[in-house]
């Protein structure tokens, strides 16, 4: 499975709820990023991580989503502005039913983070708190760069 192609589907199927919060979308999908797997768990992963930069961001806030592949790994990052966050709060973000708090909106309609696919790839979920603010999300999974599953 390409993972751009999956990012590419889920901004496509959100283009709607991207332009009501008027967010800034900036996409950098390199082609080799494959790997192997359950097409619609993998969908779904992307689908979690791209909701929730939605969902948990501000108005007029930006998105920042890459697709890369290094070593063995095919990568997909999530990167969103915002708040400064503690990254102790954010490392329970991984913990089943956690939220950083009331305080963020639009919480009600989150997905998960797709940490249980993630895992189920035989893959790992970083979570950091971005310096300047907001967040920084990636799953890194097996990759199967030269694949055109």
């Amino acid at each position: 499975m390409s993972l751009g192609k999956l990012a590419r589907e889920a901004l496509t199927a959100r283009a709607a709820d991207i332009a009501a919060k008027m967010l800034t979308v900036d996409d950098e999908m390199r082609p080799n990023a494959w790997t192997r797997g359950s097409p619609a768990l993998l969908s779904r992963m992307v689908e979690n991580m791209v909701d929730n930069a939605i969902v948990h961001n501000q108005e007029s806030g930006w998105i920042r989503i890459s697709t890369e592949h290094e070593d063995s790994e095919a990568r997909f990052v999530v990167e969103t502005g915002g708040r400064v966050l503690d990254q102790g709060q954010v490392d329970r973000l991984t913990h089943p039913f956690e939220r950083l708090g009331a305080d963020r909106t639009g919480s009600e309609g989150s997905s998960g983070l797709g940490l249980s696919i993630v895992a189920a790839h035989g893959g790992r979920l970083a979570l950091l708190a971005r310096p300047e603010g907001g967040l920084c999300v990636a799953a890194a999974l097996l990759s199967a760069a030269g694949s055109e599953a």
